[in-house]
């Protein structure tokens, strides 16, 4: 079956594949390898406090990326703009669950970067940063 006609609920079990698995490579990348024999998931031991400077390098990096995304988001088809929201929704809670505030907040930052995004897609490119 080709990419184009995927339907709906097999996108969706895919993200649910996926999200699962990238939420746990950056728990892997924080606190670092698990014990031997342990269950994948499971840690050596308690994440460290991160110190003021690597928070600083963190939000540069999220700045960054996020800049990056509204980039790559206004040059975006509107399918896949719309895929975009599709997955705001799809963190979003679901009904009988218990809602999570960062998870909510989460679903409206990705609108937010599409709605970002639309600014910038009838700007001329620019030749890199201001002087």
């Amino acid at each position: 079956m080709s990419r184009k006609h995927r339907t709906s609920m097999e996108r969706s079990s895919a993200r649910e594949r996926a999200l699962p698995q990238s939420n746990n490579e950056g728990l892997v990348a924080l606190a670092g390898r698990p014990q031997d024999g342990s269950a994948p998931g499971e840690f050596a031991g308690a994440v460290p406090e991160l110190t003021n400077a690597e928070l600083v390098q963190l939000q540069v990096r999220v700045i960054a990326l996020e800049n990056l995304v509204i980039a790559l988001l206004s040059q975006a088809s509107p399918q896949q703009l719309g895929l975009v929201r599709e997955m705001a929704t799809y963190i979003s809670p679901r009904a009988g669950f218990t809602p999570h505030r960062l998870t909510i907040h989460a679903a409206a930052q990705i609108v937010h970067l599409a709605e970002r995004a639309g600014r910038f897609a009838d700007s001329p490119p620019s030749g890199g940063p201001a002087e």
